[in-house]
């Protein structure tokens, strides 16, 4: 079977795939080329992450298909609905970067928390010239600790984000349509504890956190998770955090409140126009950037890609005893 990884995978689960009698390819190759290639070389499996998108169109002009892999959570990338129709299963990786996103989440908090992510800017143009006057601007930075964290999501991903929150002595409310959870596990020195947190309505959330980390999708009827409307009612001196998905905050709404102060800082690792973010984003000094990069880490990949193996080749083992 050949399996062709467009958005690369990890090279031990690519080393293990081939193993299993898998051909693995990995080269890139850019969306408009995509489907002629799967055609022309007999692809099986496509394996994708964020860059690449497997929609119908796709999915219909390549009848070869027989399975369709995300290294990674989210599926808006992927018609999963309609490669079912087509008898064609549709796999992800939901736990396997979940440290990874919590982690650049609450790396972005500390920067914005301090100022970071301003000086940074700042001090190798001024560094040498302006010293005191940098100082005094950044002297002002708060510290997370006795703050309350606001998250949006409370999936593996929130919850990661609560660990490292409880950690660092936040106290952590959630909003979620579905997960409820009254305390969350810590390991700490090889000990397990439970620490409280609480879930709240979404306008308590808006009230009373100090910081807000998003981790749901945009809405399905396009509307973002944080409107203009919900930013007007967040409080004052709030910090913003998105690494779910572009789009689940509004960006108009959200350059109007930093400009306004409503919202001290946010960061940004994914855009809604990806991978060409608006100008006027990436020269907002309010904003921390990175460039969606939340899963990028060599631990996630390797477990993305030991659990992608794993997924394809059960998934291998049930075709062949049930054909």
């Amino acid at each position: 079977m050949r399996i062709h990884a467009n958005d690369g995978i990890n090279a031990d689960a690519k080393t293990r795939l081939q193993e299993e009698g898998f051909t693995v390819t990995t080269d890139h190759v850019p969306q408009e080329q995509l489907i002629a290639f799967i055609n022309a070389e007999k692809v099986d499996v496509l394996l994708v992450r964020s860059a690449t998108k497997a929609r119908k169109e796709l999915i219909d002009a390549c009848p070869g298909l027989k399975l369709i892999g995300r290294g990674g959570v989210g599926l808006d990338n992927i018609d999963v609905a309609h490669a079912k129709t087509k008898g064609i299963p549709v796999i992800n990786t939901p736990a396997s970067s979940s440290i990874s996103v919590a982690e650049l989440v609450m790396a972005h908090l500390f920067g914005l928390m301090r100022n970071l992510h301003e000086s940074n800017r700042t001090m190798p143009v001024d560094g040498r010239t302006k010293f005191k006057d940098l100082k005094k601007a950044y002297e002002k930075g708060t510290e997370v600790r006795g703050k309350t964290i606001g998250i949006i999501g409370f999936g593996r991903i929130g919850q990661w984000t609560a660990r490292y929150a409880l950690g660092c002595g936040m106290r952590v409310i959630y909003v979620d349509n579905s997960a409820v959870a009254e305390a969350i596990e810590l390991e700490i020195n090889g000990q397990t504890v439970r620490v409280g947190v609480k879930m709240v309505t979404m306008e308590e959330l808006l009230a009373q956190a100090d910081a807000i980390s998003v981790h749901v999708p945009g809405q399905k009827d396009g509307q973002p998770v944080l409107s203009a409307e919900h930013l007007a009612q967040v409080k004052p001196g709030v910090v913003i955090v998105n690494t779910a998905r572009g789009g689940s905050i509004d960006e108009d709404a959200l350059l109007a409140a930093l400009k306004s102060g409503r919202v001290k800082g946010a960061a940004l690792d994914v855009f809604t126009n990806e991978p060409e973010p608006r100008a006027d984003l990436l020269t907002e000094p309010k904003l921390s950037l990175s460039p969606h990069i939340g899963a990028a880490t060599a631990e996630a990949q390797g477990r993305v890609g030991e659990e992608l193996a794993d997924l394809i080749i059960s998934w291998r083992d049930s075709v062949q005893v049930n054909s």
